[in-house]
């Protein structure tokens, strides 16, 4: 979504795992459909020694994926600052031991359908929020939030992403580890009856954490939760997809994140404790 929508206002070199990946997207372009229409021209390489000196880099991986990528940009693109988009909290820390870039925050709300290597349908059209990270100055994320608009996505720069970042955190914490526990797709089940009562729950306990941390939230997560419900088609959490196909899940960045800082503070979260290791007992079920 992000290589796509930024080709159209910029050079984009897109950072591939795999060789046909590759060349797939030099050979046919990058297509996007549903909320927009349009093929883009990117270039691309599995191969971050071949990058050229860019002005800003994202990255997008899986939270699972992070730390691999963050290690192959190493030694590289000196002159960029990087932009992390994952679930969760503590990227930016990753990030930083693999390079002394400027760092920007970001949590994006948008989504898309992955069809195939070069095809990409546009879902949910909601803005990415960003901020600074570090001594990053504020014009910087306010110059790329500028950017990301210019291409046709939607954005937002915070001078303190924080609050933004924590009512995410909130939201996925508890919706990602309850879908990947139950089998749900986000739906009105979420909100109301039985489960709705522990999902108030479970946002509770993590508004308590982020208050007894000096965060004052940017969005209700429980609003934002009741809303997202509502939308009219359920919306597939990343965590029950990664449990339906086994493959490890972003549980350490997200639930692991808000109960270590649970304890740090001295905060009780036995729901959302609860959540953690019922989540990871599911990944140690695989095998």
């Amino acid at each position: 979504m992000f290589a796509a929508h930024l080709a159209r206002v910029a050079d984009v070199w897109v950072l591939c795992r795999r060789d046909e990946h590759a060349r797939a997207l030099a050979e046919r372009g990058l297509r996007v459909s549903g909320k927009a229409d349009f093929t883009a021209a990117v270039r691309a390489t599995p191969d971050a020694a071949q990058l050229p000196h860019v002005e800003l880099a994202i990255v997008a991986t899986k939270a699972t994926g992070l730390e691999a990528a963050a290690a192959s940009l190493e030694g590289r693109i000196p002159e960029a600052t990087v932009m992390t988009v994952q679930n969760g909290l503590g990227a930016e820390e990753v990030v930083a031991r693999h390079g002394g870039w400027p760092l920007l925050s970001g949590v994006t709300f948008m989504s898309g359908t992955r069809h195939s290597d070069t095809h990409v349908e546009y879902v949910l059209d909601t803005e990415t929020w960003l901020g600074p990270f570090g001594g990053t100055p504020a014009a910087v994320a306010e110059e790329t939030a500028a950017l990301i608009v210019s291409s046709g996505l939607k954005a937002r720069a915070f001078a303190d992403l924080r609050p933004a970042q924590w009512s995410k955190l909130i939201f996925n914490a508890t919706v990602n580890g309850v879908a990947a526990l139950t089998g749900l797709h986000h739906d009105f089940h979420f909100a109301e009856g039985e489960l709705g009562e522990l999902v108030h729950a479970l946002v509770d306990e993590g508004k308590a954490v982020a208050g007894a941390g000096g965060i004052r939230l940017h969005d209700d997560p429980w609003e934002m939760n009741v809303i997202a419900t509502r939308r009219g088609s359920a919306h597939h959490p990343s965590m029950l997809e990664d449990v339906r196909a086994g493959r490890p899940t972003e549980v350490e960045l997200i639930n692991g994140s808000l109960v270590r800082e649970a304890a740090r503070i001295g905060v009780p979260a036995p729901l959302h404790e609860a959540l953690y290791a019922l989540v990871k007992a599911r990944e140690a079920s695989y095998s």
